[in-house]
C-alpha cells in the first residue's frame, strides 16, 4: 500500500455528501446513508486517490464535529455495520482510511456533559470539563465552561485528565479495531495540548505502526506540532492561501516564497510532507476564490507537483464553487448526486485533468518526495525542479493566457532531453544543464523528465 508521504487524499464530508438531516433528533433508527460512499470509491480510483479522508462520521448534534458518543456512527449515516462495509470495500481497493479525531471539545449532548448538567457538582464527570460553578454559561447552566473559539456549543474536554484520555484513547482503539482505519486527521490541533497528541502518537503508533497523524493547524511553525514524537504532518494553510491568491494577482512570486521558504534547499520544512490543498470544509471552494475559472487548471498542476500530500476536496474535481455564509458553512458541504455530476458537472474536463495529474504523480517518485529548488519565477509563471534517488522532474507552470517562451537551467546537469510526460512526450534537448522548454501552454503546465545522460550529479 502507498505509504501517505506519496498519497493523493480524497476528503468528503459525508453529513453533507448524502443529504443527512443538519440535525440528529438522537430517535430515530439509524439510516444507512454511508452506503452512497461505495459509488464514490469508483470516483476515488479514477482520479488516482490512494487515501480517503472522511470527515465526521460518529453520533454528534449537528455538524459533526460536535460529538455526542465516540464509540457510536451517527444515526443520521448508519451503523456500525455500514461504515465498517465501506472500510473493507475501500481497503480491498488499495487505499487507506483516514478519519477525523475530535478531541479538543464535544457537543453538548455528549453524554457526560449531560451528565454534569443534569447533577452538576454531584457529576462523576465534573472533572471531565474546565467548569466553573460561579457563573453561569450562555445556555443558561448553573455554570460556566470554556468552548472553542467563543463557541459554547462545543465544551472543551480537560485533556489533563486521565479518565478523559483513556476514554479517548479506548475510542481510537475501536476505530482501529472495528474500521481498520489507517489514520486521524486531529481537529484543532493548534488548540489541542502537545502532551496529548504526543501521547496519542505513542498510543496508536504501538498498535499500528505506520500509522498516520494529521492535525489542523492554521497558524504557526508547523514543526511545533509536526516533528517525530508528535504528528506526522499538518494541514499548510500558508501554501493554500497562496495558491489561490497568487493567480487571482497574477503573482506568483507569492507561492514561490512559501515554497521556498518551506521546502527549498534551506526550506525549514524539508523533512516534513505537509498536507496541501486547494479547499476544505471549512473555506470557501477554489472554484468560488478564483477570479478566472481557466486558472483552476493551472493551480491543481501546482498543487500535484509542489512538495506535500494533495488533496481533493469532494464535488471540487469538476469545480464546483461554494462560498461560506455568515451563520453557516453547509455551502461549503453540499449533499452532491454523483450520477448527475459525471453528466453535467461544471468543468467536466478538470475531472480529467486531476486524474492525469495524480497519475503522473504516481508514476513519478521525484513529484512525491523530492527536493524542491526554484528554477524561474515570473509574475504568472513557476518553474521548479523535484529530485530524488530515482530522477528529477522539472514543472513549468504558466498562469497566462498566452503561452510563454522559456528557458530553464538545470543544476548539475549535463547534455540529455526533458520529456513532457504531461501533454504529448515532447522532447526538448537539454544542452550543458540549459533547455528551452517553450512555448509553455497557457493556464497549463509542463512536467518534464530528466531522460539520457542529463543527470550527472551536483
Amino acid at each position: 500500500m502507498t505509504p501517505m508521504t506519496d498519497a493523493v487524499v480524497y476528503h468528503l464530508y459525508p453529513l453533507g455528501c448524502f443529504g443527512a438531516p443538519a440535525r440528529n433528533d438522537f430517535a430515530s433508527p439509524p439510516e444507512p446513508r454511508l452506503t452512497g460512499l461505495h459509488a464514490w470509491l469508483d470516483e476515488l480510483e479514477h482520479l488516482g486517490a490512494s487515501a480517503l479522508y472522511l470527515g465526521p462520521v460518529f453520533e454528534s448534534t449537528a455538524h459533526g464535529y460536535d460529538t455526542a458518543d465516540y464509540f457510536c456512527v451517527d444515526r443520521r449515516l448508519g451503523d456500525d455495520d455500514t461504515l465498517a462495509a465501506a472500510a473493507d470495500d475501500l481497503h480491498r481497493r488499495g487505499m487507506r482510511l483516514i478519519l477525523d479525531g475530535v478531541f479538543h471539545h464535544v457537543g453538548r449532548d455528549f453524554w457526560a456533559f449531560a451528565d454534569v448538567r443534569e447533577r452538576r457538582e454531584r457529576s462523576a464527570y465534573r472533572d471531565w470539563f474546565c467548569l466553573d460553578f460561579d457563573r453561569s454559561s450562555p445556555f443558561g447552566d448553573p455554570f460556566a465552561y470554556e468552548g472553542w473559539d467563543g463557541h459554547f456549543d462545543l465544551v472543551k474536554l480537560n485533556l489533563d485528565n486521565p479518565a478523559v484520555r483513556d476514554h479517548l484513547f479506548a475510542a481510537v482503539d475501536h476505530w482501529i479495531d472495528r474500521f481498520g482505519i489507517d489514520g486521524l486527521r486531529l481537529d484543532a490541533a493548534d488548540r489541542l495540548d502537545v502532551r496529548f497528541q504526543r501521547d496519542l502518537a505513542r498510543h496508536v503508533r504501538a498498535r499500528r505502526p505506520g500509522f498516520w497523524l494529521m492535525g489542523e493547524v492554521v497558524h504557526g511553525d508547523y514543526r511545533h506540532w509536526a516533528n517525530p514524537e508528535t504528528l506526522d504532518a499538518t494541514t499548510n494553510y500558508e501554501c493554500y492561501k497562496g495558491l489561490y491568491s497568487s493567480h487571482n494577482d497574477r503573482n506568483f512570486f507569492e507561492i514561490a516564497y512559501s515554497l521556498d521558504r518551506q521546502s527549498g534547499p534551506s526550506g525549514i520544512y524539508r523533512d516534513l510532507a505537509l498536507y496541501t490543498f486547494a479547499d476544505n470544509h471549512d473555506v470557501d471552494r477554489v472554484a468560488s476564490r478564483l477570479r478566472d475559472p481557466a486558472h483552476l487548471y493551472p493551480l491543481y498542476a501546482l498543487l500535484f507537483t509542489m512538495p506535500g500530500i494533495p488533496s481533493i476536496y469532494y464535488g471540487s474535481e469538476w469545480g464546483l464553487g461554494g462560498q461560506r455564509e455568515p451563520s453557516s458553512d453547509a455551502p461549503l458541504r453540499p449533499a452532491l448526486d454523483l450520477d448527475a455530476l459525471l453528466r453535467t458537472g461544471p468543468h467536466p474536463d478538470l475531472r480529467h485533468a486531476i486524474a492525469r495529474l495524480a497519475r503522473i504523480r504516481r508514476g513519478q517518485p521525484a513529484l512525491q518526495h523530492g527536493d524542491y529548488r526554484q528554477l524561474h519565477v515570473a509574475p504568472e509563471c513557476l518553474a521548479f525542479l523535484r529530485t530524488s534517488a530515482e530522477g528529477r522532474i522539472a514543472i513549468v507552470v504558466n498562469a497566462a493566457g498566452d503561452p510563454v517562451d522559456l528557458t530553464i537551467t538545470l543544476p548539475g546537469a549535463g547534455d540529455g532531453r526533458l520529456v513532457d510526460i504531461l501533454n504529448d512526450e515532447t522532447t526538448f534537448p537539454v544542452r550543458g544543464g540549459t533547455a528551452a522548454v517553450g512555448p509553455v501552454p497557457p493556464r497549463w503546465a509542463r512536467i518534464l523528465r530528466l531522460e539520457d545522460d542529463a543527470a550527472v550529479g551536483e
